[in-house]
């Protein structure tokens, strides 16, 4: 049975009308793009990259970090459900769950990414390589492998279970699920511990850095998200209730200025009385010795944070379905600029021992970048389309996966 749930799976996914082929084949010639640029970092190393000795970080752990964020945010749609018994929250569950495992799928591949010998990525993985428990970066490979598989598990079953028609048996279901929510916050902490470790990077280390990552976590996570259910309302049979979509921008909204808040005490803190750890916030802010490449970028996601957060609390924003994506993407683009711009690159300038080396991502590093989303997008596609044909009774046991999508 299980093999015929997968073949009646994939079947029905892969059936689809012109803007459902018209998409995926977009995302699979980004896709194309990030395989030779791959090939190329591997080849000629590095080098093409806009990385330096000085920068050795840069687009690549800012989307790992952002992406990590995401993920978790998925809890914002589980902790309701089961906890709570949001009844509109319930129906769409899996959703969240598919869009978890998607982001986790992109993390690992920003991981890949990064590394200039692919081929030595088991020296992180717990217990058999030699930097596993020893590096912080170990256990955040620990933790998201163990989301992945939390999420997987607990999403799959449940999608089985609604195909062959049985119940879940709720004595190993539910431990899972309630384990799942702890862990998604545990995989955003170890992240941010990733940084928050570094001594010789003053931007990073203080104890802030996890309530900053868990509260942009819960915002741009569930920002994400309501698109995802609009364009899902918009384009399929499956209708996603608007108290659903309510309680998330609720979350969003919270979240959100509670991630402002953060960022503006922070800069109160730093600047009040500066000093030379406040450097790294003082480039990113005005500029460091006449360089401002990222002076533009932070002030970008500031302004894109507040007036998001300040339609949030509209009601005719809030509550306008055609105006809500809007939104929703500003505050997404303003946490990843804070995440990545703002907060990977600025935390090298000026160097350990006071060198300003600024940062320009060369094209191959923007193409990868497009190319890993683009990888996540086709995978969550394929992930949320079967599981709407199985929520919609579409894909069964017995009844094969004759309806086709658009």
């Amino acid at each position: 049975m299980l093999m015929r749930f997968v073949s009646d799976y994939v079947r029905y996914v892969v059936k689809g009308g012109t803007k459902f082929y018209a998409w995926m084949g977009v995302l699979g010639l980004l896709i194309l793009g990030m395989v030779y640029v791959f090939y190329l970092q591997n080849t000629e190393g590095l080098i093409v990259t806009g990385l330096t000795s000085q920068i050795h970080d840069g687009l690549y752990l800012a989307n790992l970090v952002f992406l990590v964020g995401v993920a978790a945010g998925a809890v914002t749609i589980v902790f309701p459900a089961y906890v709570y018994h949001h009844e509109g929250m319930h129906k769409v569950t899996v959703l969240g769950e598919m869009l978890a495992i998607s982001a986790v799928i992109m993390v690992m591949f920003f991981v890949f990414a990064h590394m200039g010998r692919p081929d030595r990525l088991w020296h992180m993985i717990p217990p058999f390589g030699i930097y596993s428990f020893s590096s912080m970066l170990g256990w955040d490979v620990l933790v998201l492998n163990g989301y992945l598989i939390l999420n997987a598990v607990v999403g799959f079953w449940y999608l089985y279970s609604k195909y062959t028609g049985k119940p879940v048996n709720k004595k190993i279901f539910m431990p899972l699920v309630y384990v799942s929510i702890v862990w998604a916050l545990s995989i955003h902490t170890v992240t941010a511990f990733l940084l928050a470790t570094n001594p010789s990077r003053p931007m990073w280390f203080h104890s802030m850095m996890p309530i900053r990552f868990i509260a942009t976590a819960f915002a741009a996570g569930p920002a994400l998200i309501i698109i995802a259910f609009l364009i899902i309302r918009q384009n399929t049979k499956f209708w996603i209730e608007d108290s659903a979509i309510q309680l998330l921008t609720t979350i969003v909204t919270w979240c959100l200025g509670i991630a402002i808040f953060l960022t503006l005490s922070e800069i109160v803190v730093e600047l009040y009385a500066r000093t030379e750890h406040a450097n790294g916030l003082y480039y990113l802010m005005f500029g460091l010795h006449g360089l401002t490449a990222l002076v533009p970028w932070f002030w970008s996601s500031i302004v894109l944070m507040l007036v998001s957060f300040v339609l949030f609390l509209m009601p005719s924003f809030r509550n306008d379905m055609k105006r809500l994506p809007i939104v929703c993407a500003m505050a997404f683009t303003g946490i990843w600029i804070e995440k990545g711009m703002g907060l990977i690159v600025p935390g090298f300038i000026p160097s350990p021992i006071g060198e300003v080396t600024e940062y320009f991502p060369t094209f191959v590093e923007w193409l990868m970048v497009l190319g890993i989303w683009a990888f996540g997008f086709f995978i969550l596609t394929i992930l949320l389309k079967g599981a709407i044909g199985i929520l919609l009774g579409e894909v069964k046991f017995g009844a094969g996966a004759a309806a086709t999508a658009q």
